[in-house]
């Protein structure tokens, strides 16, 4: 039986160095390319169509999720299996809204990552167990919360999905708008880049919009950003 043809994506090069060579020595698995966001990965699938695309979420330029989802338009039936060091919702759910079929975590081990990768390619959907479980968390969340009452006359679309976003999201999409880095945001905010990246992605998600100028228009719709401050 062939090996499985795979695009590796991870903005560390030692780290895909590793994941390359754990794989290659499975047998069960070739790597054929690797790439460092998500940009250079949708320009390599197109080149080298891989049988699967193993992705990290946080990468710079475009994302995981960003490059999830359009990698699912454009070629639907290319699974893509995320390896990724989080397993919180803030990243979890968004990559299987996007369309990933898959969810590993950095921490499993080399069998378990080429089983997911022989699992993916047959047409199964794989998830670790503490990402199966903050999935089913959440559906238990939404179960057991009250259903939200539909938005009063007069209150704008923009401010009904404002209403929708958790406070940090608030907070990120505010100084967004406000034009700081996510480096800027991260130290004013106190988290790390990382998390300043998905709740960035989280938003885009959210509001259906695909960049800084899009989001800075919603948050004076919104009234999130007065005409004041800007």
């Amino acid at each position: 039986m062939s090996p499985i043809r795979v695009l590796l994506v991870d903005d560390h090069a030692i780290l895909r160095e590793g994941i390359r060579y754990l794989l290659s020595a499975s047998g069960e698995v070739e790597v054929i390319g690797e790439a460092q966001d998500g940009i250079e990965a949708l320009e390599m699938v197109e080149r080298l169509r891989p049988d699967a695309v193993l992705m990290d979420i946080a990468m710079p330029r475009m994302n995981g999720i960003e490059a999830t989802k359009e990698l699912k338009k454009r070629h639907p039936d290319l699974p893509v299996l995320i390896l990724s060091m989080y397993d919180s919702e803030e990243y979890v759910l968004p990559i299987l809204r996007a369309g990933a079929a898959g969810y590993v975590l950095k921490r499993a081990a080399a069998q378990e990552l080429v089983s997911a990768l022989k699992a993916v390619t047959s047409g199964q959907v794989i998830l670790h167990p503490d990402v199966a479980r903050t999935v089913m968390d959440n559906l238990q969340e939404q179960e057991a919360a009250p259903a939200q009452p539909a938005a009063p006359r007069g209150v704008s679309e923009a401010q009904a999905l404002l209403a929708q976003l958790t406070e940090r999201e608030r907070e990120v999409l505010t100084l967004i708008a406000h034009g700081l880095t996510n480096q800027q945001i991260a130290e004013r905010l106190f988290i790390s880049i990382k998390t300043v990246q998905a709740h960035r992605a989280n938003l885009m998600e959210k509001l259906d919009l695909h960049d800084a100028v899009e989001l800075t228009k919603f948050a004076i719709k919104s009234g999130l950003l007065p005409l004041d401050e800007i």
